[in-house]
């Protein structure tokens, strides 16, 4: 097929296009696609949305950021995330938690164990910063990241160890309104370089309230709920 005719170009670009059919939208649904190998994608999600990521041929590597969208700067701290519970093995109960001390996001259902050591690669950050700038912010707005779906374990000697793929499916629910990014691409650790198709579910659901268990499962995580609180009803959100 010549590509030498803008025609002929746009024949040879929509023959290359393979169509990937989006799973199925859940009900009160507000996000489904599928991201492939070496992907990225990003949404403005309301507080209350429940995000789901699933891993449907076991090698899905789905790097995360969050940010409030309100006020961007406030974003994702792995750091403060795994210092302040005492975990830095994430599951279902753990919290997302912000450089303001807030709830981003809570992991609501995950089996598995995932990264929240490594951050992501140079081809992450790549596609990271693709997503950042369709939403109005820079490298410089790139903090480290959390890896789904691939465990990492500290060696005694303070390595790190890649234990491989991990989980099947996380669900997250935004306790704030978020931007999110997510790029699909190999872990860092990972000898292979591979990674395989990820998908994202979204549906409308409540934010966590004060009669949830998971507000008052730790001292940590309550204190982290109540600067939530304190914030959103000084804004009139809530």
């Amino acid at each position: 097929m010549s590509t030498s005719t803008t025609y002929g170009a746009r024949d040879h670009a929509r023959a290359q296009e393979i169509p990937v059919e989006a799973p199925d939208m859940p009900a009160n649904g507000v996000w489904a696609e599928h991201v492939a190998p070496g992907g990225y994608t990003h949404k403005v999600i309301a507080r209350g949305t429940a995000v789901r990521l699933a891993n449907p041929l076991g090698g899905a590597c789905a790097h995360v950021l969050l940010y409030n969208s309100d006020q961007p700067w406030e974003r994702l701290n792995v750091a403060d995330t795994v210092k302040v519970q005492w975990n830095a093995y994430l599951n279902q109960g753990n919290l997302l938690l912000s450089d303001q001390g807030r709830v981003l996001a809570s992991i609501l259902e995950a089996d598995g164990e995932h990264d929240a050591l490594c951050g992501t690669s140079p081809a992450g950050r790549a596609l990271f910063t693709l997503a950042a700038a369709k939403n109005g912010l820079t490298k410089r707005d790139l903090p480290p990241s959390l890896s789904f779906f691939q465990s990492v374990r500290v060696q005694p000697d303070g390595s790190l160890s890649h234990e491989g793929a991990s989980g099947t499916s996380v669900v997250l629910r935004a306790e704030l309104p978020l931007v999110i990014l997510i790029a699909n691409t190999a872990h860092p650790l990972d000898a292979e370089g591979t990674c395989t198709r990820l998908e994202v579910t979204a549906w409308r659901d409540q934010a966590t309230g004060p009669d949830d268990p998971l507000w008052t499962a730790t001292p940590e995580g309550r204190r982290a709920f109540e600067n939530n609180a304190d914030y959103l009803t000084a804004r009139g959100i809530a």
